[in-house]
């Protein structure tokens, strides 16, 4: 076990670390942002606006995500349209690259989660909201997306732990985040047991802090619409 190595370069963790968390705090931000409209859409009635939203997320859910990052990042820029347009210094960028695949990624399957939680709402609630005379918009920002919100949390919490393991593909676009971290490190002194041990580490840290942190959120807004 050369620990002295991994004792030296603890620093460079904990900068891959700081990336990790900033991966996943904007994929998470921006895709939990448009999952919610995207959800209220999966849920109508009109078939056209519900089947395109099925159509993006089945497609996201329904390949992984690395085939996604090398379709974004390499495959576009294959075509010299997209090297010609003014969004190609976006789309040259590892970083963009990255961000936008996760985004997509998990407000796909955020979609999904938060409009089985709207079709799952108690039927009552609903007919006493609309007993009460509110409009469909009211009803839906007052009674229906709190509500949803709050039942999906388990769920929405798996999502959350898969999208920190998930952002460890940012490497493979010589990204330097905990896993690429690991990986430069292994290469460097051929340490490969000691550098990814220490990244895992790492990274069962922050899921046990995640972990924790929804427990609470658990407890303070899901428990109380728990039947006793």
């Amino acid at each position: 076990m050369n620990v002295d190595t991994i004792v030296e370069n603890i620093p460079r963790y904990f900068q891959g670390a700081q990336t990790t968390l900033a991966l996943l705090a904007v994929s998470l931000l921006i895709g939990l942002a448009m999952a919610i409209p995207l959800a209220v859409l999966r849920t109508l009635p009109n078939r056209w606006l519900s089947r395109a939203v099925w159509v993006y997320t089945y497609v996201f859910r329904g390949t992984p995500m690395l085939v996604q990052l090398f379709l974004i990042y390499y495959g576009l820029g294959q075509f010299e349209w997209m090297q010609q347009s003014a969004l190609w210094p976006l789309f040259s960028s590892a970083w963009f690259c990255a961000c936008l695949t996760f985004v997509l990624n998990t407000c796909a399957y955020t979609t999904e989660i938060i409009a089985g939680s709207i079709r799952a709402l108690p039927h009552g609630e609903i007919e006493a909201a609309k007993a009460l005379g509110m409009s469909r918009a009211v009803m839906l920002r007052r009674i229906v997306l709190p509500a949803a919100l709050r039942r999906a949390l388990p769920a929405y919490s798996n999502e959350v732990i898969f999208m920190l393991h998930g952002t460890a593909l940012a490497s493979v676009v010589t990204i330097m985040d905990l896993t690429g971290v690991a990986r430069d490190i292994n290469a460097t002194y051929y340490i490969p047991f000691e550098a990814f041990i220490t990244a895992a580490i790492f990274y069962f840290a922050m899921t046990l802090v995640l972990v924790g942190l929804f427990h609470k959120a658990e407890a303070r807004w899901l428990k109380p619409l728990m039947p006793r």
